[in-house]
């Protein structure tokens, strides 16, 4: 069992403990501006809980102030017997434009199935979800593939961690009634250097197509710290 434990917690891609905050400067052209992400993972005998809560603070012209607040979460159901788990997430979020005026970000449910590979040392690994996928007002059947993984290097000085998304979601670019694009793309690698056992310094780079309303493949660079705790 505490074989089964450590597959899981390493798994999350979340270095050495359970809980951490980040900051992250976004440099990039159409950003510019600072996000905190809280994470949390919290493994156990039946699998494991993940939740991360993003909050953007662009000033939008408006003098500064949170533009964002999105979270999911996500359990999956798996105990040391199964080959495969049972992945069950939520995601959603309110987000403000240039004028102060908030909107909801579609809620989303997901269901489906999470396969798992690791180094026998957990120095490494990957995962794999294929997920079905309802988005509220848009989609009552689409679909999402995941990945996740981590790679704890040069004595864990240094960590690769991250993910990458495919989805299926209509998206309306011109706001004319029309979806000028069906599939979207998002990964997020992260680096970091690993000072001590609390304090992290490192990078983030969103990878996109037809992310976030805004079309086409963007490259979005940030600089941040992580404290764990």
């Amino acid at each position: 069992m505490k074989q089964l434990i450590l597959f899981i917690f390493l798994l999350g891609g979340i270095f050495s403990y359970a809980q951490n905050l980040q900051l992250h400067y976004d440099f990039g052209n159409d950003r510019q501006y600072f996000t905190t992400t809280l994470e949390m993972f919290k493994p156990d005998a039946y699998g494991n809980t993940f939740f991360f809560v993003d909050m953007d603070y662009d000033d939008l012209g408006s003098g500064g102030g949170l533009s964002l607040a999105y979270w999911e979460i996500a359990r999956v159901f798996k105990t040391e017997k199964m080959p495969l788990g049972f992945h069950a997430e939520y995601n959603g979020g309110i987000l403000r434009d240039e004028n102060g005026s908030g909107y909801s970000i579609n809620s989303a449910w997901l269901a489906g199935a999470d396969y798992s590979i690791n180094a026998a040392d957990f120095s490494k690994g990957i995962s794999f979800k294929a997920l079905y996928k309802y988005i509220k007002d848009k989609h009552n059947a689409s679909f999402q593939l995941t990945s996740v993984w981590y790679w704890h290097m040069f004595d864990k000085k240094v960590t690769f961690t991250g993910f990458a998304d495919f989805w299926r979601e209509d998206s309306d670019f011109n706001f004319d009634g029309n979806a000028d694009a069906s599939y979207i793309f998002l990964c997020e690698p992260q680096f970091w250097y690993n000072i001590n056992d609390k304090f992290s310094a490192g990078s983030e780079i969103e990878l996109s197509n037809n992310f976030g309303l805004v079309e086409g493949f963007k490259i979005r660079p940030t600089i941040g710290g992580k404290w764990t705790f």
